[in-house]
């Protein structure tokens, strides 16, 4: 089946007005990083408790939208909605930003980003960072050969192994991330099993969301409206999503709370934890999936773009305020050292840690969405992403004959 693709034509003073922000916002990122590598990290709230701030957060968040963005072209290649089709190479474009962005940022806030090219060169493949680096590295390769394979018209038969290589890959990359977490046993919070299922869950409620938002705004800017049906599919299917990764959050406390051990960390994040148990019940749940799903099941929001575009956000917020829960908050709870002992010295053992973002933290977090951003408005106008027409979608067909 052909698909007509298009490019932006990108002249109107709007667009440049768009790229022109960004741009800045990925200067402003730059800048921010420039400042704590020339200063150090004692300009920022980071310290030896808390040693993964806020620009993680922006990091790991990106990175993970990054495997769910994929979602849509995994549908028409791996399960035969042919629907889905035209929408494939955005999918893909948004799913190569994202992981450009949240690495950017993930490796500008380690430090010594000049020092990447040792962990791409010499692997302990006892850690789990180094398989990261594989893991990364291997998605962005795959799905470029993906894209090739979707718009080059001679390649169009390989197009549903290269997809399904491509969700393979993202399966074992979203695992890989939520099992940095899973593996670090030193933090209560952290060393379960199910960290990594519950970050593939994630992935996909954050990368449709963002995928939803990118199409919505093509759709207005470029004064093509969207099909009603497609809506509708695109609605149902982060509900979808939504609801299932509330679920996953809630057998992960609910499994804690069933030890006696974590009873502590647990009554932390869920009642005493102040900042970080508001962002959990308000943020995560309320915001996150609560809302969300009020807005895309109820019969009179659920077919209103508007309240789409605002669950969409609200998504987006949630999953924000989840990471730095599970990040920050999680490295704020006290080490346990010697478990069933008390232990008391000068250096904070016992004591929850505090941690306060700094300008520039917030700064390089956000300079990772600018330059997410400034790779996909580019994109879009030099190269032929986006189909001919939004009103109209092909039927679907049986699975394995996508293509």
């Amino acid at each position: 089946m052909k698909i007509a693709l298009r490019q932006l034509e990108g002249r109107s003073p709007g667009y440049w007005a768009l790229v022109a922000v960004l741009a800045v916002v990925s200067g402003i990122g730059l800048l921010a990083a420039w400042t704590m590598e020339h200063h150090g990290h004692i300009i920022t709230g980071m310290n030896n408790q808390i040693v993964w701030g806020i620009p993680h957060v922006f990091a790991v968040f990106l990175v993970v939208a990054a495997s769910g963005a994929l979602n849509v072209a995994s549908m028409a290649s791996v399960f035969g909605k042919t629907a889905y089709k035209p929408l494939a190479p955005l999918s893909a474009l948004l799913a190569i930003a994202l992981l450009a962005g949240g690495l950017a940022v993930l490796m500008l806030d380690l430090g010594r980003p000049d020092r990447l090219i040792v962990a791409m060169t010499y692997y302990n493949f006892k850690s789990i960072f180094a398989w990261n680096v594989v893991l990364y590295s291997g998605f962005m390769g795959i799905v470029v050969a993906y894209l090739w394979t979707m718009m080059e018209h001679r390649m169009n038969a390989y197009s549903t192994y290269a997809g399904l290589s491509a969700f393979v890959w993202r399966l074992a990359l979203t695992t890989g991330t939520g099992s940095i977490f899973g593996f670090l046993i030193g933090r209560q919070a952290f060393g379960s099993a199910l960290m990594g299922p519950m970050f593939i869950v994630y992935s996909l409620s954050y990368g449709l969301a963002i995928f939803l938002l990118v199409l919505l705004a093509v759709s207005r800017w470029t004064e093509r409206p969207l099909e009603a049906a497609m809506q509708a599919r695109l609605t149902r299917l982060l509900a979808v999503f939504v609801a299932c990764a509330a679920y996953f959050v809630l057998v992960y406390h609910l499994t804690n709370l069933y030890f006696a051990k974590q009873h502590g960390l647990e009554r932390f994040l869920l009642l005493d934890g102040g900042l970080y148990t508001r962002l959990f019940w308000l943020g995560q749940l309320g915001l996150g999936s609560l809302l969300p799903l009020v807005l895309l099941l109820a019969p009179r929001t659920r077919n209103s773009r508007a309240m789409l575009v605002l669950a969409a956000l609200a998504v987006i917020a949630g999953g924000l305020a989840q990471m730095y829960v599970t990040i920050i908050g999680s490295q704020a709870w006290p080490l346990q050292i010697f478990p069933g002992y008390e232990v008391s010295s000068s250096f904070y053992d016992g004591v929850v840690g505090s941690y306060t973002p700094s300008l520039p933290e917030w700064l390089l977090g956000i300079g990772g969405i600018g330059m997410t951003g400034i790779i996909v408005v580019l994109a879009l106008k030099w190269l032929a992403f986006l189909p001919q027409r939004l009103d109209q979608f092909p039927p679907d067909a049986v699975a394995g004959n996508a293509h």
